[in-house]
């Protein structure tokens, strides 16, 4: 598949509040979407739900204590059981910055979704804004409890 569209989107910011507490904060699965209460464990699949957007299950890839966690999950396909093809993988990492944490987000996976070139650039999009606003209210979240 060739493809022009943009493959990933990275977001970072610096917030005020321990490693501890962001760590906290990050490892709950799916809490982008909305809070779900679960904890990430390696292969574990928990659905996040939004009262606008629906149903959106979330898998653990991969946890390194305190400083890396990544998921997958199908923003394009709401509702949809995680496969092949239509996911992307979303990481998070964390690194200790003076008093506070930097948080970094990538998701990728864009350029290869099936479905339409419409389809792989509308997700591109939603999720590019979509990531703006996650990452301003998890700062906000995090640092309000710290």
């Amino acid at each position: 598949m060739t493809t022009d569209i943009q493959d990933r989107i990275e977001r970072e910011t610096l917030i005020a509040a321990s490693q501890d507490r962001v760590w906290s904060l990050v490892t709950e699965p799916g809490f982008w979407v909305a809070p779900t209460g679960a904890t990430a464990a390696v292969g574990q699949t928990t659905v996040a739900h939004d009262d606008k957007y629906g149903d959106f299950p979330v898998r653990v890839e991969k946890v390194d204590p305190k400083s890396y966690v990544s998921y997958r999950w199908a923003s394009a396909y709401g509702g949809e059981a995680l496969r092949e093809g239509i996911t992307t993988l979303i990481e998070f990492t964390l690194t200790p910055e003076g008093d506070g944490t930097r948080l970094r987000v990538v998701e990728s996976g864009f350029a290869v979704l099936d479905g339409s070139e419409d389809v792989r650039r509308g997700a591109l999009k939603d999720n590019t804004s979509g990531w703006a606003e996650v990452m301003d209210a998890f700062k906000k979240r995090a640092e309000e409890a710290a």
